[in-house]
């Protein structure tokens, strides 16, 4: 008999064991199929209600009696009335003549009739700093352009002053 037989044979022998252990361990019971006991009745009853509390613990007492009759039909009528009363006038026309004040009179600026100083057309008073702020960056790009082409023009120089290497042109 080789190796491979006898392991065969005693893995055959402990699964025959593994399920006969387990065919001689009792069935858990299913908690469904008895009649609960009058404590345990009692008991479930307490759980429910504690729910029902804690539920109702959310809406606050005042609302809960309000709502406790539901809504009746007038309460319905006054409630879609207020949706649709208007909320302001409903015309363009003012309810009442525009008031004047005095201290000023006419149409004068300030005058209290809503015209206020002319502003003439033209620059504003605060472009002077607009005017500082892109003449700097014009000389900053300026003197960037002069280094460049100093740096250019130092390049030629010392290309010219190289001397050539014998042999090439």
């Amino acid at each position: 008999m080789t190796k491979a037989d006898k392991q065969a044979k005693e893995i055959a022998a402990l699964k025959k064991k593994v399920e006969a252990l387990e065919a001689a361990q009792p069935k858990p019971a299913d908690p469904g199929s008895r009649p609960l006991t009058k404590q345990e009745q009692d008991d479930y009853q307490v759980w429910l209600d504690k729910l029902r509390q804690q539920r109702e613990s959310f809406v606050p007492g005042w609302l809960r009696e309000a709502c406790r009759g539901g809504v009746s039909d007038a309460d319905a009528r006054a409630i879609a009335g207020a949706a649709r009363a208007p909320t302001g006038p409903t015309t363009m026309a003012p309810s009442s003549p525009p008031v004047v004040r005095s201290g000023g009179g006419g149409n004068v600026p300030g005058g209290g009739t809503g015209w206020s100083r002319e502003i003439p057309i033209g620059p504003s008073m605060h472009q002077r700093y607009v005017d500082a702020q892109l003449d700097a960056a014009d000389a900053r790009d300026k003197a960037e352009r002069v280094r460049e082409h100093r740096l250019e023009a130092l390049a030629k120089l010392a290309e010219a002053d190289q001397p050539k290497a014998k042999g090439k042109p």
